[in-house]
């Protein structure tokens, strides 16, 4: 996506619009509060959807309209599908209220799908042991890398925006951007720094150049991040896909497994939410898996 690109502005021509006119000061509210632009189009895109084939008059608008609306839009549809649209529109209404572009709340609680929490997918201490080993035979970009997601628990966007003035080889500390540009410090562990420290010697030195730049001099891109953990993951003979998030995972489950308080991992991770991190709290440790063996047998 271009820069100049006006991703938070609808332009579509079946929206009526005084409908369109409002959809795009919510939306212009969401980039002012600087929600991530992936959610801005993916908000943007499911309300030009609603309000291309629901073209009744936002004011005039009723919980019967939304519902007839919903009824069409879930058949065939995954219940999380269904609750990403409930979401955005709840979202986009409230604004219509607070805005009195309408009088009453048209979405009704009860319609949410009840969806069951999956646990996050991580790497056991056996696997991580399987990861580290084979991260020993990549180059320095790529392991001081690998090793920077799993200590820090960072995100693979957060990866790739880093600059080399942003890290603090010495007090292992790193400011990233996370969601929103909200800037937060996490840290990563010794080896890593000590790695780190090994790939820097091989750069330029210019601190305003990317921590992880690829082979054409430029930033190493999240796909880039992804081919490097998936790759590292068959290496390793793993039987999951190794992904960046995966990472962030193991970071969480296993910080979680040596006794961090959530707090703390919250802190880390950059979740604005407890009950993000909470769902950690839900995965069996291998201490209590062990335990229960030797009860159980």
């Amino acid at each position: 996506m271009k820069k100049t690109d006006k991703y938070w502005q609808s332009n579509r021509s079946d929206i009526p619009a005084s409908s369109k006119q409002i959809v795009n000061e919510y939306l212009l509210s969401l980039k002012l509060e600087n929600k991530a632009i992936a959610t801005i189009i993916k908000y943007r895109r499911i309300l030009e959807k609603f309000l291309s084939e629901c073209t009744t008059p936002l004011e005039k608008l009723t919980s019967d309209d939304v519902r007839k609306w919903l009824y069409k839009f879930s058949i065939d549809k995954k219940e999380k599908t269904i609750d990403l649209f409930l979401s955005a529109l709840s979202s986009f209404f409230l604004f219509c209220l607070a805005e009195e572009h309408m009088e009453h709340m048209v979405i009704k609680k009860r319609w949410r799908p009840k969806i069951p929490q999956t646990l996050p997918k991580y790497l056991t201490e056996q696997e991580y042991s399987r990861i580290k080993l084979a991260a020993e035979a990549l180059t320095l970009r790529d392991r001081s890398l690998i090793l920077f997601l799993f200590s820090s628990g960072c995100r693979s966007s957060e990866a790739s925006l880093l600059n080399i003035q942003d890290i603090n080889i010495e007090k292992r500390t790193a400011e990233v951007k996370g969601k929103g540009k909200k800037i937060r410090y996490v840290h990563f562990s010794v080896e890593c720094a000590l790695i780190l420290k090994e790939y820097l010697k091989t750069r330029s030195g210019k601190m305003e150049e990317p921590v992880f730049m690829n082979k054409f001099g430029k930033r190493l891109t999240k796909s880039g991040i992804y081919r490097i953990t998936t790759h590292l993951g068959k290496k390793a003979g793993l039987l999951q896909s190794l992904h960046p998030h995966c990472c962030r995972h193991t970071f969480a489950t296993h910080m979680l497994a040596r006794g961090a308080d959530l707090e703390f991992i919250a802190d880390e991770m950059g979740h604005a939410n407890l009950n993000t991190t909470r769902v950690y709290a839900r995965i069996p440790t291998e201490d209590m898996i062990l335990a229960y063996q030797n009860k159980m047998g």
